[in-house]
């Protein structure tokens, strides 16, 4: 496998770790009591979405622009993590923390 191809493997695999990370993390602070401050599960949501943007930059560098609906397959699971995980927060801190 050319180089390009594992480059492009492994920012696909971390671009899932990190979209699943944000998606848990998020989903912990329903077991939680609101706190006055941000924990370290806010700094952990922070951090995985930041770091995204690099990962899915070089994902799209490296991809075989010849075969467009692959790359899409690959990225459609973390989008729709990243998806559930923005939704939770919003939910999480503008109805859930409010009614507890």
């Amino acid at each position: 496998m050319p180089e390009r191809a594992q480059i492009n493997n492994r920012c696909a695999e971390v671009i899932l770790l990190l979209s699943v990370l944000a998606l848990v993390t998020v989903l912990t602070g329903y077991l939680q009591s609101p706190q006055p401050d941000e924990g370290i599960g806010a700094h952990i949501f922070q951090l995985s979405i930041v770091l995204e943007v690099p990962a899915i930059l070089v994902f799209l560098v490296t991809m075989d622009w010849k075969q467009p609906l692959r790359a899409a397959r690959r990225l459609a699971i973390p989008g729709i993590a990243l998806m559930l995980a923005f939704s939770a927060l919003y939910y999480l801190e503008n109805v859930f923390y409010h009614r507890h």
